[in-house]
């Protein structure tokens, strides 16, 4: 009768395995699963349709790139940090920092920026002379009507929490309410204007309520828990004109893209297996 159970219940799990397994679609020959499906709907906690349409565009995205051949490696990575970490007045070595500390997987971080150049390569192949370029008249029209989007505190308060033992401060942080023997704490209050570029770029990276990563200064280990971000001040319009460009630029690709894949669909070879 065991016999007979442990039979029965290795039959079940491979017949359960074969279906989850199972091909549901193909999209230009390219299988799309049901593990597949169930996996993005508990991933990103969407319904099996939105899960569905989502995993369709991603095969059209990955068969486009390999038609066009595109391809990113880690100097295109370094490259790319390297202009932000310039805007941002810091050099790469230093913004790569910051960034280890901010994640926790720096070769994660690294894939997703890999992802993301390649996206732009492809959305650069795609929409070259199709998309009207923003004029001097919409930058401004846009800064005039969306100013909340070029504004700086001048100003943060700040709880600092440091310590000498590493440990100790990630405990501080993980329960501040509580306190932790050898971890200091101090309500601060922080001139942007007085700051280098880094403490400036982790101050406006955290939010309201939130940690900053954690950083040394002193011979000491420290986080600042952010409480508030005081006396607004709108940027100039000619300092963000580059900003604004590109806001508007990226969301006129957005749009382009979208109908570019929804008509992609209508003539792609898609096929539902169950």
């Amino acid at each position: 009768m065991t016999k007979l159970l442990l039979v029965f219940l290795t039959l079940t799990t491979m017949s359960f395995a074969q279906l989850v397994d199972a091909i549901a679609l193909t999209v230009n020959d390219e299988p799309i699963t049901l593990y597949d499906i169930e996996k993005r709907k508990a991933q990103a906690n969407l319904p099996k349709d939105k899960a569905v349409a989502q995993l369709i565009d991603e095969v059209l995205f990955d068969q486009l790139v390999e038609e066009h051949n595109i391809t990113a490696d880690i100097f295109d990575v370094n490259n790319y940090l390297e202009k932000i970490a310039a805007s941002n007045g810091m050099d790469l070595y230093t913004f790569k920092s910051l960034i280890k500390q901010k994640y926790q997987d720096y070769n994660a971080y690294e894939e997703q920026t890999r992802q993301q150049i390649i996206r732009q390569k492809l959305t650069s192949k795609l929409v070259r002379g199709n998309i009207k370029i923003a004029t001097e008249d919409d930058l401004r029209i846009f800064y005039d009507n969306n100013k909340n989007l070029f504004s700086t505190a001048s100003t943060v308060r700040a709880v600092q929490y440091s310590s000498v033992d590493n440990a100790a401060l990630k405990k501080a942080i993980s329960n501040p309410m509580v306190n932790v023997k050898d971890v200091k704490k101090a309500a601060i209050e922080l001139n942007q204007a007085n700051l280098n570029p880094q403490l400036k770029y982790i101050l406006n990276e955290t939010k309201v309520n939130q940690f900053t990563p954690v950083f040394t200064s002193n011979k000491q280990y420290i986080s600042l828990l952010i409480k508030d971000k005081g006396n607004q001040q709108t940027l100039a319009f000619e300092d963000v004109k580059d900003r604004i460009f590109n806001m508007i630029m990226q969301d006129r690709e957005k749009k382009y893209l979208k109908d570019y894949f929804e008509k992609l669909k209508l003539s792609a070879d898609i096929k539902i297996v169950r």
